[in-house]
């Protein structure tokens, strides 16, 4: 074990090392390097207190303009008020019982102060701070430390502060940068001119000026993305050299048969991504392939074709969707539009044609038999289903093709169980509704091949979207509806989208019978719904009632969600369908693959609640047909609020492309390597997907040269343990599975 391995617990003591582990997950000694400042300060440049968010826990520079000691009335005790100042807005310290404080809090003193920002009598407020002074007089160590240089702000907790988490830095720096390696070629290094991996870390903490700190974080950068690449160029190279078996659609079969029954010519965008596809799978290595799009371009259509292709090369292939809603909606529209050559084998059903057969975990015990039967010994050349394939009991003749629907709500583990049901690897594609700017599907599907649809099929309809703000002006709420009930008059249907059921049951029920709401109940607070303060989220229930008795009188109103009987779920879409429905109140269960092109008008209740790529998928379910599309994004969240930004970018743009580049900026890119969607701490912390694209594109070209020369990397050992370090137990799992 190297010296940047050993606990901290040897270097800051038992106690300062429970509470970096325990508050900010540093362990060792390298995570402490590695833990680098958010952002710097001058000395003598105070922070600006009035861009403090609530509840934020931040530290700030601040110059002491009055500190006043109340007692309280009628009882022992002491208020401390400090007020502190960055020349325009004001902040208050308070200290309870802490009046000997008033000694070294004197006015006209600079100090740094950390804590969580509150609000009283419509102030904001830290409550008992930590603090750190640098008045020069006063001799303090933050003011020698700090003294000529930038002073580095990190990441912190309430019982970690800044500088306190600066001492320990210091402490690793003096003791252990000479064990740091290097993990960048020599070479490398020469011809991006990087400085050394030591000499970039000493800066990142100890910048005397902007300039040290752009050297460090540009050599630093580099190490997040070449390692990342790297990794990912490794997992490239251990896709193309497994066996497949190739699968060619053979002329006057199955998929020429599908081809002459289309109603609609392909787009230019289907024909081309079909070649793509079709290449790779008529290739002796696996397919490893990522098909992103605009919603209602086509890639189911694209995908069901290629499924084909490997039905006529004697092959069956597999539709896996995260719901049952979806897994049927593909089920009856991929029968819909086979027609009699879904139904091999059967009486009417076409000579050239095959079974395609659904699974879900709901099913009757007759029909899954029967499901199981067909897959098992080959009738069935196309399966759509749930989780409920990757069952043991689930069995195929001859696995060739995978399609996953909506890559990000399956675990690692499903997808690699599904893939181990063919006795050679089967070919896979991925298929996402979320449009991925190109420097993130370099980062985060870098080991798949990536094909774009971007042009939307001939008879689609425009849609407009608008906000509207239901507390500033509820007769634009009221208009709303008023529109719903001219779509409907016209012969349409609208949509009603909530953001929670509206039953929920206690939170003591067991885990399996909470399992079918979960795909109703996520992004409640997705876009960050704010404090507690706000009322709860609109239900379906309690709304599909009160627009029954209220605006939407005499319309046939339906409910769809998760927590509904499967039977029943099946039945209220096929209804809604058929236009049997009027208007469908419905949680983000009908975001993705529900095709009703009679539905013209989508309103979506308290839309603030809801992320931007969420917002997107949902109004894609409108305009699907020769009539022009209507989203309406109700909130009462007020003008100028982040959360009225996010929707107005919505209505200002069908392009899923720039929306998902404002979703990421917004929610943060997450953690690009393991399963933990945005919005939680990345493994990235100088590195940006979307601001470093030269980089990511030059190391992606590094790293696959590096690859190709020394797989194993036997010639780097340092870059190999950087590797390991950034490929911990369940990344390295994620990477091996795909």
């Amino acid at each position: 074990m190297g010296a940047l391995d050993e606990s901290l617990t040897k270097l800051v003591g038992d106690r300062t090392a429970k509470v970096l582990a325990d508050s900010l997950k540093l362990r060792t000694v390298g995570d402490l390097l590695h833990h680098y400042p958010r952002r710097y300060v001058e000395r003598g440049q105070l922070t600006s207190l009035d861009e403090l968010e609530i509840d934020e826990h931040v530290t700030v520079l601040a110059r002491i303009e009055k500190v006043t000691l109340i007692p309280f009335r009628g009882r022992k005790g002491d208020r401390l008020e400090v007020v502190v100042t960055d020349g325009r807005s004001r902040l208050s310290l308070v200290f309870f019982n802490q009046g000997w404080r008033q000694k070294e809090l004197k006015s006209g003193a600079q100090g740094l102060f950390a804590g969580k920002v509150g609000v009283f009598n419509r102030s904001r407020q830290l409550v008992s701070p930590d603090y750190q002074l640098l008045d020069e007089e006063a001799g303090s160590d933050a003011a020698r430390q700090f003294a000529g240089r930038l002073i580095p702000v990190y990441g912190a907790s309430a019982q970690m502060p800044s500088w306190k988490l600066s001492i320990c830095i210091e402490t690793a720096l003096t003791k252990h940068l000479g064990d740091v390696g290097e993990p960048l070629p020599a070479e490398l290094r020469e011809r991006h001119e990087l400085i050394p991996l030591p000499e970039a870390l000493e800066l990142i903490h100890r910048p005397s000026s902007q300039a040290d700190r752009e050297r460090a974080q540009s050599r630093l950068r580099w190490d997040e993305a070449f390692v990342l690449q790297v990794a990912l160029a490794q997992r490239r190279a251990a896709e193309s050299a497994l066996p497949a078996v190739p699968r060619r659609a053979r002329a006057g079969g199955l998929l020429d048969a599908f081809d002459a029954r289309l109603p609609f010519t392909l787009t230019e965008g289907q024909r081309k991504v079909s070649a793509e596809i079709a290449a790779d799978l008529a290739g002796e290595h696996p397919m490893h392939r990522l098909l992103q799009g605009e919603v209602g371009s086509g890639k189911t259509l694209v995908a069901l074709r290629a499924m084909l292709a490997v039905v006529d090369a004697g092959g069956q292939a597999v539709l896996l969707a995260p719901t049952e809603v979806l897994a049927q909606q593909h089920h009856r529209s991929i029968v819909e539009m086979m027609g009699d050559l879904a139904e091999g084998g059967m009486l009417g059903g076409s000579d050239l044609g095959t079974r395609v057969v659904l699974l879900t975990g709901s099913m009757g015990v007759p029909a899954r038999r029967q499901a199981l039967l067909d897959m098992a010994c080959g009738d069935a050349g196309v399966a759509i289903g749930t989780h409920a394939l990757i069952e043991d009991k689930v069995q195929f003749q001859d696995l060739g093709l995978v399609v996953v629907d909506e890559q990000h709500r399956f675990g690692v583990e499903q997808r690699d169980a599904l893939r181990a049901k063919g006795e050679q690897p089967p070919h896979l594609l991925v298929m996402t509704a979320t449009p991925i700017p190109r420097t993130v599907a370099m980062t985060v599907f870098g080991d798949l091949e990536t094909s774009v649809l971007d042009q939307l099929p001939a008879g689609r309809s425009p849609i407009s979207t608008h906000v509207v703000p239901a507390l500033e002006k509820p007769n634009f709420l009221t208009r709303a509806w008023e529109r719903v009930r001219e779509e409907v008059a016209k012969g349409h249907q609208a949509y009603v989208v909530c953001p929670r059921i509206g039953d929920e049951e206690p939170a003591a029920e067991p885990k399996k019978k909470r399992r079918a709401a979960e795909e109703d109940l996520e992004d409640v607070a997705d876009a960050g719904a704010g404090s507690d303060e706000r009322r709860p989220p609109l239900s379906v229930v309690e709304t599909a009632e009160k627009l029954v008795e209220g605006p939407l009188q005499g319309l046939r109103v339906e409910i769809l969600h998760g927590r509904l009987a499967p039977e029943a779920k099946d039945e209220v879409m096929r209804r809604f369908t058929a236009g049997e429905v009027d208007v469908l109140v419905a949680t983000t269960v009908i975001e993705v693959g529900v095709n009703v092109p009679n539905s013209t008008a989508m309103v979506i209740m308290d839309a603030d609640r809801f992320g931007v790529s969420q917002l997107h998928q949902l109004r894609g379910r409108v305009g699907r047909g020769s009539a022009a599309g209507l989203c309406l994004l109700v909130s009462d969240m007020p003008a100028g609020s982040a959360a009225r930004a996010r929707l107005d970018a919505v209505a200002g743009t069908l392009d899923g492309f720039e929306l998902s580049r404002i979703d990421l900026e917004q929610r943060r890119e997450g953690d690009v390597l393991g399963q933990a969607q945005s919005g939680v701490k990345s493994s990235l912390k100088v590195l940006s997907v979307l601001e470093d694209e030269e980089v990511i594109l030059t190391a992606r070209t590094e790293a696959t040269r590096l690859v190709a020369e020394d797989r194993e990397l036997t010639a780097h050992p340092e870059l190999r343990t950087a590797l390991e370090s950034l490929l911990d137990e369940d990344r390295a799992a994620y990477m091996e599975k795909g």
